[in-house]
């Protein structure tokens, strides 16, 4: 269904990605005929860049751009983030002044679904087969643990998975998961009938944490979300549960996590996110048993930047021929 009216004129595309040089060139070449604007400083994912004068002359926006900078200007249609996170800009003033002038935001999100949900898998898979355990062996013991490992392994089939959060993440990590018949339940804002697993409102949560053997978080950073997992919702998790979260780190209170692995409420956490980030060397969380701590890397994989390029001139081309535009969030 068309949304926008299609557009003949060359656009004039504001760029501030840090991305590869092949990335580069990839967009330079794809975005032809519209005219780009590289500013002198590019800024990573997870950082918003610096003002830019330059940026008031676009009416394309792509990678991070500063939230203050993008309110002022009278010339942006579209905004489109190269995070599948967009905390920064999900605030009530910022909101207030692209709707008011009608602009789009759209974000990465489906870009980040297949690599966050494999390494979510991958936890998975490392827990039930004790492979961080094994792997310590080896670097310290050098010993043959073999009934230890067997009596702890575990298999997937057949266990209880609680989704917080059901976003493309979560879709697609149920989809990984098909191959093991287990029994998923997700936790959402509403219900629509068509997600194809059980879902669940934020009411009924405790009583279906209770019957998880694994809880995994990939809920986004937002006000309400703020140590949406506290110390009541670990205490009412089954005992031993593994408790994932690629989400953000804010949405984990982060005492009552290391309180729930240091009593063994939990069996183990994997965590891709914390708060703060970086982890300060000396945080506990680092040292805490069973706590297995990889930093912000789910989303990654070798080509990421070429990937995220790729879904933007998609979406610039349905921009340009008036199409919906994927991943849209406003």
């Amino acid at each position: 269904m068309s949304i926008l009216s299609p557009m003949t004129e060359p656009l004039t595309i504001w760029c501030n990605p840090l991305i590869s040089e092949a990335a580069r060139q990839l967009l330079i070449t794809g975005a032809r005929p519209h005219r780009l604007i590289f500013p002198p400083i590019t800024t990573y994912n997870l950082h918003a860049g610096p003002p830019d004068p330059a940026l008031l002359e676009a009416d394309v926006v792509f990678g991070q751009p500063d939230p203050a900078t993008v309110m002022t200007s009278q010339t942006v249609r579209w905004i489109h983030l190269t995070s599948a996170g967009y905390a920064r800009y999900d605030r009530p003033h910022f909101r207030a002044a692209l709707a008011a002038r009608g602009v789009i935001l759209t974000n990465s999100s489906q870009v980040y679904a297949e690599p966050c949900a494999e390494h979510l898998l991958a936890f998975m898979l490392a827990n039930a087969r004790q492979l961080p355990f094994t792997s310590r062996v080896q670097l310290t013991e050098r010993s043959w643990p073999t009934e230890p490992l067997r009596v702890a392994s575990r298999l997937l089939i057949g266990q209880t998975v609680v989704l917080l959060g059901f976003g493309a993440i979560a879709r697609r990590l149920v989809e990984l998961l098909q191959p093991f018949a287990m029994k998923i339940v997700a936790i959402r804002s509403r219900r629509s009938g068509n997600e194809g697993v059980q879902i669940i409102l934020e009411d009924e949560l405790e009583g279906a944490l209770a019957e998880a053997d694994h809880v995994v978080n990939t809920l986004p950073e937002k006000d309400e979300t703020a140590k949406f997992v506290h110390a009541a919702r670990f205490q009412a998790m089954k005992p031993g549960a593994i408790f994932y979260n690629v989400g953000r780190g804010s949405t984990v209170d982060q005492e009552a996590l290391l309180a729930a692995l240091e009593s063994e409420r939990l069996g183990a956490a994997y965590l891709d996110v914390t708060a703060p980030e970086p982890l300060p060397p000396d945080h506990p969380l680092w040292t805490a048993r069973g706590c297995y701590i990889t930093p912000h890397t789910a989303g990654g994989h070798s080509d990421e930047h070429e990937r995220f390029v790729r879904h933007f001139l998609d979406n610039l081309r349905r921009f340009v021929e008036g199409e919906r535009l994927l991943d849209r969030i406003m």
